[in-house]
């Protein structure tokens, strides 16, 4: 049974793909765009959501003095609350990305693309050479999935650690290591 696919120009953007297609990675939501503290605090006021973040950052007046704030967006405010209230709208604005479920990282994974160890080189998952299949059970994905976490996981760092961390736990170092030069690749999740 085919699974997820991830297409890219590169291994790592092919991973980075097919983690997408499983999990939501860290983002920023649209709607949360304000700049100035009384915009933040008007719109982090306005939902349930919002109030627990501010409670959480530690924002504690009185509702007489918040009412202040919201009616007058030229009202005095200290830069100790405007820290606070900028720190809570961006607890709100940022949704952290889902962890990697376990059906990534210990599936079994397909790579077709040129595929380089020492003097062997080829493109997997043609006619003539089957894709490189790779066990991920066997690696340690936990740097792989504190970068993911933190929305951090770019492609080139993504494709480095899934060489040394994942393939090279499941199959080795390869003749010389493992080269992925090719222009474009598909990572096939099983």
């Amino acid at each position: 049974m085919a699974g997820p696919t991830g297409r890219g120009s590169s291994l790592g953007a092919a991973l980075n793909d097919l983690l997408r297609e499983q999990v939501s990675p860290r983002h920023r939501l649209s709607t949360y765009s304000a700049k100035q503290w009384h915009a933040q605090l008007s719109q982090l006021t306005g939902t349930r959501r919002g109030c627990e973040a501010l409670d959480s950052a530690g924002l504690d007046v009185r509702p007489d003095t918040l009412f202040k704030w919201l009616s007058d967006p030229e009202y005095n405010v200290r830069r100790s609350y405007r820290d606070v209230i900028h720190t809570a709208y961006e607890n709100v604005a940022i949704v952290p990305a889902e962890p990697l479920p376990d059906t990534v990282k210990r599936g079994q994974f397909e790579i077709s693309g040129l595929v380089k160890t020492g003097d062997d080189e080829r493109e997997r998952g043609t006619r003539r050479a089957a894709p490189l299949r790779i066990d991920a059970s066997r690696g340690d994905w936990t740097e792989i999935e504190a970068l993911w976490l933190a929305g951090d996981l770019r492609d080139n760092d993504f494709e480095d650690l899934f060489v040394d961390e994942i393939i090279v736990a499941d199959i080795g170092e390869g003749t010389d290591g493992w080269e992925f030069g090719g222009d474009s690749y598909a990572v096939e999740l099983r």
